[in-house]
């Protein structure tokens, strides 16, 4: 297959499938339960004992495990996204090695066996990167209108303790996620002098039938392994900003996640941590006085928090 080299132009959202096809109302549903998934998600997985120093470690140890449950919260909430039962044979279900990984399915004879697919991504909100680091390298044209990108960050109920509760997620167009960092990699590479060539993915259409299906586009120069990854062509920026706004146990996530930085990479006392707080914000040229004051009482409130843990 030629390699993708015309010049590139911005992809455009297209708001999901148009508005005649017979299953539109069921996507719309399907997004507001994304949406209110979070206030009623549920799983049996708690943790307990857990050092404050590895808190960076989770996102690799529950991640599947946690978007399981988020499609088993799916299924529970049938009566958000179907409520006149009209799609009471179809079940969402995840396929881990495929794509999209989330399938809303039925196998009863003569109906239409996938509807629609969700690429789900869970992302532990308190990871030392402070942003996703999942890759998204499938090709456009293996999207179909009705696919979704879903992430959900997500924290443990006391922080470092307790089960995982979600956050509010980011939701987007899968295709326009794949175009978008299609134009990513071919403008940033082309305008730093760079080679910005993309190898099209073999399989171009979408729900592959097997995992081997090849439905992943590749950079023809990739040597820093940076092609597909999301955070880095702002798709997501503006969702992890308001993730990093959101309150666990009363305190901003961004608050939280600073802290743990400063006791991961500096100290193992927690009294001495605190001594390093102000040498800390010198970083954050970017927020004003108060929110640095803000910023202080946060990390004063967290040391007294885990210290009664």
């Amino acid at each position: 297959m030629p390699h993708s080299t015309a010049a590139p132009t911005p992809p455009a959202k297209t708001g999901g499938p148009v508005r005649s096809w017979p299953h539109r109302k069921l996507y719309e549903n399907v997004i507001k339960t994304l949406y209110a998934l979070p206030e009623e998600f549920r799983t049996s997985l708690r943790i307990s004992d857990f050092r404050a120093t590895d808190i960076f470690t989770l996102n690799s140890a529950l991640g599947a495990s946690i978007e399981d449950a988020v499609v088993n919260g799916l299924n529970s909430l049938r009566e958000v996204w179907d409520p006149d039962g009209q799609y009471a044979l179809y079940r969402f279900e995840r396929q881990a090695q495929a794509f999209p990984d989330v399938r809303l399915v039925t196998e009863a004879p003569d109906e239409q066996a996938i509807i629609m697919g969700i690429e789900l991504k869970g992302w532990f909100a308190l990871s030392k990167e402070g942003e996703p680091t999942f890759r998204y390298t499938v090709t456009p044209s293996a999207c179909a209108d009705a696919d979704l990108l879903v992430v959900y960050p997500w924290v443990l109920s006391d922080v470092v303790a307790g089960s995982p509760k979600l956050l509010r997620p980011f939701v987007g167009g899968a295709r326009y996620a794949a175009e978008l960092r299609n134009f990513y990699w071919q403008t940033m590479r082309a305008e730093r002098g760079g080679n910005g060539t993309i190898i099209p993915a073999t399989h171009q259409a979408p729900y592959p039938a097997v995992k081997t299906d090849q439905c992943s586009d590749r950079a023809a120069d990739d040597g820093g392994g940076n092609f597909g990854r999301v955070a880095r062509y702002g798709l997501l920026d503006e969702f992890v900003k308001s993730t990093e706004k959101q309150e666990v146990s009363g305190i901003p996530v961004r608050a939280w996640l600073t802290f743990f930085k400063i006791f991961s990479d500096n100290a193992r006392n927690l009294d001495t941590v605190v001594t390093t707080v102000e040498s800390a914000l010198r970083r954050y040229s970017d927020i004003g006085e108060n929110e640095k004051t803000a910023l202080v009482e946060s990390f004063e409130r967290i040391v007294a928090i885990l210290k009664g843990q």
